[in-house]
């Protein structure tokens, strides 16, 4: 295979695969840096905006995928919106490819609907997101975040031990579930530092 045929096909399957992530998200754009660097900015988000709806659609269609509906535990889109959380929205270099929040309880903070686009992982977005994240919680007082996961997130896991989290028994509403609604469910937690 010479240069010429070699790039040739290397162009129809990347216009394949862009047409196909655009056929599963019509909001979906290819990002390729300039400059190989990302800039990532975490903002706070106090509504439901387009990107938010995309990434959280995408999470959901990746959850329903692995887990069966008693077993999905995210917070429904006009729930992520209320006094005692905050959400945020991740860019890179302007586009948006993640988002998550933190839910504020009396004695612990929780980390919610947690989601970088697979394109953008390794990146950073992740690290930045949960420090975003961590600084909200120390900012309410509270020292202790938790979060629940599913046992098939197997990148998220290792983010989160790799971040310093410790598997913890079922909390909160969670404790009071049924067997098999928390059965496929890891929980983790930090204790951050003041």
């Amino acid at each position: 295979m010479n240069d010429s045929t070699r790039y040739q096909t290397l162009v129809w399957f990347a216009r394949t695969l862009c047409r196909h992530a655009r056929a599963v998200n019509p909001n979906w754009r290819l990002e390729v840096p300039v400059n190989g660097v990302d800039e990532i900015a975490v903002e706070l988000v106090p509504n439901a905006t387009d990107d938010v709806r995309a990434l959280i659609g995408e999470l959901d269609r990746i959850l329903s995928a692995e887990y069966t509906p008693e077993q999905r535990h995210g917070l429904a889109l006009d729930a992520i919106f209320k006094p005692d959380i905050r959400f945020f929205l991740a860019r890179s270099n302007g586009i948006a490819v993640g988002c998550g929040g933190v839910a504020f309880f009396a004695d612990f903070a929780e980390v919610k609907r947690m989601y970088v686009r697979a394109a953008a992982r390794g990146r950073g977005v992740a690290r930045a997101l949960l420090a975003r994240i961590k600084r909200e919680t120390r900012d309410a007082g509270l020292v202790l975040l938790r979060l629940e996961t599913g046992v098939r997130q197997i990148a998220a896991l290792r983010f989160y031990q790799r971040a310093g989290f410790q598997p913890c028994t079922a909390f909160g509403a969670y404790a009071t579930m049924a067997p098999q609604a928390v059965a496929t469910s890891v929980f983790l937690e930090k204790r951050l530092r003041e």
